[in-house]
């Protein structure tokens, strides 16, 4: 198997996973945040949902300056917004990935605030970064829905709030 085709394998898993918890979300809970420090859940869920597009962006791109990106993230409102953006989030990281060529992957790729270089890696490791990102804010997302009592789905296996556990 070729590394697109795993990084692909691995993108679906991942976002059928986030699907998920992403459909747990309460539509009246998208301003509530657990701790003056956290994100809002609109904040955070429209984050993990925008991470699978990064993959589109690690190999279409050399890099992401945050003191000149223009990115933003879209304003959502309830959960079926949230995962429809999750879906053309993965839609664009997949078809881009679906697209390269191994050779691609092997290139460097910076990230940067201004004159400040935070890492230089190849895309191939700046695309399994972005999984991990999912991966570590999902978590958060599962403590947030926790709090508010909402049931957690399993993610690699049941969750305690599964029959099947």
């Amino acid at each position: 198997m070729s590394n697109i085709e795993m990084l692909l394998k691995e993108m679906n898993q991942e976002a059928e996973t986030t699907r998920k918890i992403l459909s747990r979300i309460p539509d009246d809970k998208y301003d509530w945040k657990p701790h003056e420090k956290s994100m809002t859940v609109r904040r955070l869920a429209t984050h993990i949902a925008d991470i699978p597009s990064w993959v589109e962006m690690a190999i279409c791109t050399d890099g992401l300056d945050f003191a000149t990106s223009t990115h933003k993230e879209p304003v959502i409102n309830n959960t079926r917004e949230l995962l429809d953006f999750l879906e053309e989030s993965v839609t664009k990281g997949g078809e881009a990935l679906s697209n390269a060529k191994e050779a691609q992957l092997e290139q460097q790729w910076t990230l940067s605030n201004g004159g400040y270089v935070l890492s230089v890696r190849p895309k191939a490791e700046v695309i399994r970064m972005a999984y991990n990102q999912i991966v570590h804010h999902r978590a958060q997302m599962g403590v947030f829905l926790r709090l508010l009592d909402v049931p957690i789905p399993g993610s690699y296996g049941p969750s305690a709030d599964e029959d099947n556990f």
